[in-house]
Order: C-alpha cells, then sequence, then structure tokens
C-alpha cells in the first residue's frame, strides 16, 4: 500500500511546480525567511497564500521599527532600546522603515486586486530586499546588545508608580 503523502510534501509539490514557472527562490529559502511551511489551507491561489506569509512578517518588522521610531506607547523594554541606539542605528532604522512603508503600499494594490503575476513579482522582490534588510537589521540587533548594559546599568531604579 503506498504512503500517504503529507500537507507539506504536498504543498512542496505544488510549490514547485510556480517555483519552475516564474522562477521563485526555492521552498527552503522562503522557508527559512517566511516560515511558508505553516501555509495550512489548500488554495487554487498559492502565490497569494506565500505572498501573505511574506507580507505577516514585513508587517511585523514595521510595528517593531514604527516602535522604536515613535515609542509614545510603547512597551517600557522599546524605551531602553531606543536609548542604547545610536545616530547611524536611527538612520539604519528609518531607512528599513521607508522601505517596509512602501512594501505596504503595494500590499494594498496586490489586496484589492489579485494578479498572479505580480504577486509573483512581489515575492521575489520582497525576497530580495529581505536578505539586505536582514543584515541591516542584524547589525542594529548586535548595536543595541553591545550598548544594553552601559545604557541601563545606571537605570537600575526603574519606576513602580
Amino acid at each position: 500500500m503506498p504512503k500517504e503523502e503529507s500537507k507539506l510534501e504536498k504543498l512542496k509539490k505544488e510549490f514547485s511546480k510556480i517555483q519552475s514557472k516564474y522562477k521563485l527562490p526555492s521552498f527552503n529559502e522562503l522557508n527559512e525567511d517566511f516560515s511558508i511551511e505553516k501555509i495550512e489551507d489548500e488554495s487554487d491561489f498559492l502565490v497569494r497564500e506565500v505572498r501573505r506569509h511574506i507580507a505577516e512578517k514585513f508587517s511585523n518588522y514595521l510595528r517593531f521599527l514604527e516602535a522604536l521610531l515613535n515609542p509614545t506607547g510603547a512597551p517600557m523594554f522599546v524605551f531602553t532600546v531606543v536609548k542604547s541606539l545610536s545616530n547611524d542605528d536611527k538612520k539604519r532604522i528609518t531607512e528599513i522603515y521607508k522601505q517596509l512603508v512602501q512594501n505596504e503600499v503595494k500590499l494594498l494594490e496586490l489586496d484589492i486586486e489579485f494578479s498572479e503575476k505580480k504577486e509573483v513579482e512581489y515575492i521575489k522582490n520582497t525576497f530580495k530586499m529581505w536578505q539586505e534588510i536582514k543584515k541591516q537589521l542584524l547589525g542594529v540587533v548586535e548595536s543595541i546588545k553591545k550598548n544594553w548594559d552601559s545604557k541601563t546599568e545606571g537605570n537600575s531604579k526603574g519606576y513602580f508608580g
């Protein structure tokens, strides 16, 4: 009796069809950065589901960077992070933020009117963009880690009401 195919195997098989048709990054590359293996529903529009997973990650980073740039109402740890940022870090964050905002606007168009070609272009472009953005973000995170202790040592009192 043949072994039944898992949901993940089916997803990979379906993805490989669109990947070869449109020369998309590999399933493993997209999965590593955007967890596309978590796509639950079978869909006639797999490219849209892949795009939604990518968009979700981008939106999460956009909101986080927004909190760093305008920490009003942000959780307390954000204020400590902001204090540890250098001017160069802030410039990098602002540039990344601008890219992510432009990306959000593109998402509006894709959500309004489906076009497989535009979905595919979005996946290709954002994958490429993410490769650069994640390097920049890692640099910011390293800077935060390096400056964290020196910025928080003299602040041990905290606020207790």
